[in-house]
């Protein structure tokens, strides 16, 4: 039988893992999928994943492709790999893709969403999925700072590590800052993303926010291209992976 290629949207709290990608010694999300997999099909795949989160870091549509022999039915995927997941993780969707569709290459944009819990006190049952920033967050002057990161810049001053990629250039699609009671949810949509790109642009907001730096800091530090004039890295229990976007023809037989 033709190998047949599987796309699997999946969903995980990342708090107990050390990110996607396997790495001797320990748990990651990846390592477990492909158990599951073979616990299910008898195969050892791998997994490719749309991006490798970081540990700790969540995932709300992670989109997965591999290469499998088995007869299964998409539907029975979805159920047969969430009997062998844990808890922590599950399969939403997974359906037949052409031979030519890769979870990673094919990625037109993704959407991350960073949550920060903003009350004077913490929230013992948030705590693995918000960061907590007791100080008040002005979140118009944030939302107003933030317009500027959109359209095609150079986000090496928001890139851990510079360099990471052949290219630092990426392309913001949206970014959008909103509050929800004492919740407030920073989106982000893109091209693609730097290493720690969001939770750069996190930190860097919530500088703005409590009145730290003035709403035109950001412009600047843009333009310096230098990870240290940005604001800090914010921690990774904020961050999600929330969807990520295909063009139809990647995901339909030719």
């Amino acid at each position: 039988m033709a190998a047949r290629n599987i796309k699997l949207v999946m969903c995980y709290d990342g708090g107990n893992y050390a990110g996607w990608q396997i790495q001797p010694g320990a748990r990651t999300v990846q390592e477990t999928l492909e158990k599951a997999i073979f616990a299910l099909t008898g195969e050892k795949v791998h997994a490719n994943a749309s991006g490798r989160t970081d540990a700790g870091v969540h995932a709300l549509g992670q989109v997965v492709n591999f290469f499998t022999s088995s007869h299964l039915e998409p539907d029975v995927f979805v159920r047969g790999l969430n009997a062998h997941l844990p808890n922590d993780i599950a399969i939403r969707e997974a359906a037949d893709v052409p031979a030519h569709f890769d979870a990673n290459r094919n990625a037109k944009r993704k959407m991350y969403r960073y949550v920060i819990y903003n009350g004077p006190v913490r929230d013992p049952f948030l705590r693995r999925y918000s960061y907590h920033c007791r100080y008040p967050l002005d979140v118009a002057r944030m939302q107003r700072a933030g317009k500027v990161l959109v359209g095609t810049h150079d986000f090496r001053s928001f890139e851990t590590d510079y360099p990471n990629r052949v290219s630092s250039v990426r392309t913001i699609t949206s970014l959008s800052v909103e509050k929800n009671d004492q919740t407030i949810r920073l989106e982000v949509e893109a091209d693609g993303f730097l290493y720690n790109m969001v939770r750069a642009i996190a930190g860097t907001l919530i500088n703005v926010g409590r009145g730290y730096w003035p709403e035109e800091k950001v412009a600047e530090i843009l333009q310096a291209q230098d990870r240290r004039q940005a604001g800090p890295t914010a921690p990774p229990q904020g961050l999600f992976l929330v969807r990520v976007a295909y063009d139809e023809s990647d995901l339909t037989q030719k």
